[in-house]
C-alpha cells in the first residue's frame, strides 16, 4: 500500500507562491509512489480558535474534517509562507484546532503521533521563508510529528515561476521535487518498520 500524504499550504491567496511550490513537491512525492491529498485550508470552516467557542459549539465541521484527514494520512507536506518572521495565523489556527481533544482522541495529539512531516517555503525575500520553517518545526515537534531534514526555502519566489506555475530554474525544481520524494521514501520505510 502506498504511503498517504496530506499536503497543504498556510496561505489562502489564489496566486500563492507557496501553493505553487507545494504543487511541485507533490509531484515529487507522487513520482516516488505516494498517494497525495491536497487540501486548501481556506475551504474549511476554521474560525479562530477560542476555548469558549469550542465549549459552547463544539468542533466546527471543517476543523473535525481536517483532523480526520490528518488521522487517515501517514505524513504531512506543508508549505509555510512567512509573515513577520513566523508562520501564518491561518496555519497556526488549523494546527490548533487539529490538536484539540475529541471523544476519539483524548489527548488531541493522536492524529499526529508517530508521523512524519516535511516543511517547504517560498518568499519574495532572499531567505525564502526559512524563518517560518524554523518556527513551524518547533510547533510540529511539540504536537508529535518528526520533521524530516530535507527542505527547500525558495527565495525571490515572485520571479521563480513561469506562466504555468512551474519553477523556471531546473535545479530549484529538482530540489523541490526531492523533498516530496524524500518524504514518500521515509514514510514508506516507517510504515514498513511498523509492519515488521
Amino acid at each position: 500500500m502506498p504511503p498517504k500524504i496530506l499536503a497543504f499550504a498556510g496561505s489562502s491567496r489564489r496566486e500563492s507562491l507557496n501553493r505553487k511550490l507545494l504543487a511541485e513537491a507533490v509531484e515529487g512525492a507522487e513520482a516516488a509512489g505516494a498517494e497525495v491529498t491536497v487540501v486548501r485550508l481556506a475551504d474549511l470552516d476554521l474560525p479562530i480558535y477560542d476555548g469558549d467557542h469550542e465549549e459552547e459549539h463544539g468542533f466546527p465541521a471543517g476543523a473535525l474534517a481536517f483532523k480526520q484527514q490528518i488521522a487517515t494520512h501517514d505524513a504531512l507536506l506543508i508549505a509555510s509562507p512567512e509573515h513577520n518572521g513566523g508562520y501564518t495565523a491561518q496555519l497556526k489556527n488549523a494546527l490548533d484546532w487539529a490538536s484539540r481533544p475529541t471523544d476519539t482522541d483524548r489527548t488531541g495529539l493522536g492524529a499526529f503521533k508517530g508521523k512524519l512531516a516535511a516543511v517547504i517555503s517560498a518568499s519574495p525575500g532572499l531567505l525564502g521563508g526559512l524563518r517560518s520553517q524554523t518556527a513551524l518545526q518547533i510547533s510540529l515537534h511539540k504536537i508529535g510529528l518528526t520533521v524530516i531534514p530535507e527542505n527547500i526555502a525558495l527565495g525571490s519566489a515572485h520571479q521563480a515561476f513561469d506562466e504555468n506555475h512551474k519553477i523556471k530554474d531546473e535545479r530549484s525544481r529538482r530540489s523541490t521535487h526531492a523533498v516530496g520524494e524524500a518524504l514518500a521514501r521515509a514514510t514508506r520505510a516507517l510504515l514498513a518498520g511498523k509492519e515488521a
